[in-house]
């Protein structure tokens, strides 16, 4: 595989996964539990969404085709999306989209603080201006999980609950192929087996705080790698791509 090639799908993964999560907070504007928190996950979105465009513009340079951001974002099928399965998963309850972004934020961190030494300038560039973000994002998930996991009985049995059916998708987060074997080689990309270690510790600890326990590693998903997704995201990007599928080349 060509680094050019490699290179153009590793920045679709990272702006994939930041698009698709920051989508999923975005349908918690005006639903959030307090109003506070309301606005807190709206700003998570925007965050989000402006890491996705960083990644989806540098994409479309790279590969050379005149696509912009928005192409990617919204003409591209199911099969043409690789972002995380995480990424993906129903907002469901309030306890739901805690435990999944806490999963989530934690792997965005260590991989965002690895990529800063990244020999690719414009990711390098991009990790270091998202782990400002993403470091806030941790702190809050990770903070709603302990005062759930350590509230009531109700809360607690919840997030558990929670917890227990999201875990057999964080596996998903730390697969490789060759994309990331060209990718490390060069200087660019990062052992995400290395990124795994870390996040296990910021996982065990903030459990613990929480009085949670830790599933068990069993049946993992996968099909990131593949573009293969649930049946969530044809959903997902339904909604999200409407206005430009129904009027195309549509400007403000």
């Amino acid at each position: 595989m060509e680094t050019k090639d490699a290179l153009i799908n590793y920045c679709l993964r990272l702006g994939d996964s930041s698009l698709i999560l920051g989508q999923r907070m975005a349908e918690w504007c005006s639903n959030g539990p307090i109003l506070e928190e309301d606005i807190a996950m709206t700003n998570l979105s925007l965050d989000l969404i402006g890491q996705a465009r960083t990644m989806l513009s540098y994409s479309g340079v790279v590969e050379g085709k005149g696509r912009s951001e928005d192409d990617l974002a919204y003409r591209r099928e199911e099969r043409e999306f690789y972002n995380t399965l995480l990424s993906e998963r129903p907002n469901g309850h309030f306890g739901d989209t805690v435990v999944r972004n806490f999963l989530h934020d934690a792997f965005f961190y260590y991989l965002y603080q690895a990529l800063k030494s990244s020999k690719d300038e414009m990711i390098a560039a991009h990790a270091a201006k998202s782990i400002k973000e993403v470091t806030y994002h941790l702190r809050h998930s990770s903070e709603w999980l302990v005062r759930l996991g350590d509230g009531t009985v109700e809360s607690h049995e919840k997030v558990q609950e929670s917890l227990n059916d999201l875990w057999e998708y964080t596996g998903d987060l730390f697969e490789m192929n060759e994309v990331d074997e060209v990718l490390i080689k060069e200087g660019i990309a990062v052992d995400l087996q290395k990124i795994k270690l870390e996040w296990d510790k910021t996982i065990n600890t903030v459990i613990e705080r929480s009085t949670l326990t830790r599933p068990e590693d069993a049946y993992m998903h996968s099909g990131r790698l593949d573009a293969m997704h649930s049946e969530y995201l044809g959903h997902l990007i339904a909604d999200m791509q409407f206005l430009q599928r129904a009027y195309p080349e549509a400007q403000w």
